[in-house]
């Protein structure tokens, strides 16, 4: 079993910046990929970031050059650097794990935190 659990959650101002962290525990492997997902009111969970060890990160084309994942993988924690937030970005981030997960579909992830919400006001 894995463990994931996030933070850093919290509300900014549009442009401003926030970095979330995702401490994975159990029996978690370096050669995990690890990502980011995010769920808003009424829409789908969306695949932000995915971080792999053996390929580039992968990121959804609406965070591209605001945000960047990358990992620890001593400790290991997960990170998310947000920057130049839009209000678009306001949802609960989550973080997810697989043994062979990759890319930004939910479905190839099989284990997952329960989330932090982030908040951006226009």
């Amino acid at each position: 079993q894995v463990q994931l659990v996030e933070s850093g959650g919290g509300s900014v101002q549009a442009g401003g910046s926030l970095r979330l962290s995702c401490v994975a525990s159990g029996n978690i492997r370096t050669t995990y990929t690890m990502a980011w997902f995010r769920e808003a009111p009424e829409k789908e969970r969306e695949g932000v970031a995915a971080e792999m060890l053996s390929a580039p990160s992968k990121y959804a084309n609406s965070v591209k050059g605001r945000f960047t994942i990358s990992r620890d993988a001593a400790k290991p924690i997960l990170y998310l650097q947000m920057n130049n937030m839009k209000p678009d970005d306001t949802a609960k981030y989550i973080c997810a794990a697989d043994p062979a997960g990759s890319g930004l579909a939910a479905w190839g992830y099989h284990y997952w935190g329960q989330g932090t919400q982030v908040t951006v006001s226009s």
